[in-house]
């Protein structure tokens, strides 16, 4: 019993290993909430080399009507993406030059609005799980086909994650807006009942106000 108790341990372990292991099999990059005021731009950059895979995925949070401007330039100043007013988007490149690159987010079109923008920066191909795995002839394990089938699952697991947690955002986001939207018309409709109903008031009592004649005419 100690040792299948001993053995089920060290299965457990070495699952959690090859768990961690796995997710961090995974390209290097950044992820990044930030908040863009209005008439603002922001920048980013990125030393890559020649030859070098990245991809470039952001989405509007919050803010105005959820739409921003990016756009991507290579060391010699030359824009290799543009989009205007765009909710999200996904621009995957592999570089010609060695050198910094910027990616810039704009919010000058807006003149009120504050944007929370969400960016994903990944950089270089993803690298294999197994060693000499792209170099084999053989088939793969048993084992090795269940180690690729968890990787792709955990990536899986991990975008799906991301993305109905940025949804999950938006949507908090939009509902607060239209919280607030709604208080303000109720209280709006408040006072507008108020001053209805005592203009009401004010105009029966009028009708039911009896005229005393004035004192010329009874003198006479």
């Amino acid at each position: 019993m100690r040792g299948a108790g001993a053995m089920r341990g060290a299965m457990r372990g070495a699952l959690r290993a090859l768990v961690l292991a796995l997710c961090a099999l995974r390209a290097g990059g950044t992820e990044l909430t930030f908040e863009l005021p209005d008439s603002a731009r922001q920048c980013f950059h990125q030393q890559l080399e020649r030859g070098t895979k990245f991809t470039l995925d952001y989405q509007v949070i919050s803010g105005g009507h959820y739409d921003v401007d990016c756009y991507v330039e290579d060391p010699n100043g030359q824009t290799i993406y543009k989009e205007t007013k765009k909710q999200y988007d996904s621009f995957p490149h592999r570089t010609e030059v060695e050198g910094v690159y910027t990616f810039c987010f704009s919010n000058e079109f807006s003149t009120f609005s504050h944007k929370t923008v969400y960016f994903d920066f990944q950089v270089g191909d993803e690298p294999p799980i197994l060693p000499e795995m792209s170099n084999r002839v053989t088939a793969l394990t048993q084992m090795e086909s269940a180690c690729v089938t968890i990787h792709e699952a955990l990536n899986t697991v991990i975008d799906s994650q991301t993305h109905y947690r940025l949804r999950e955002a938006q949507d908090r986001s939009r509902a607060e807006d239209l919280n607030g939207r709604v208080s303000y018309w109720s209280v709006g409709e408040t006072l507008i009942l108020f001053v209805v109903s005592i203009g009401q008031v004010v105009l029966l009592k009028s009708f039911f106000t009896e005229k005393r004649p004035g004192s010329g005419a009874g003198g006479t």
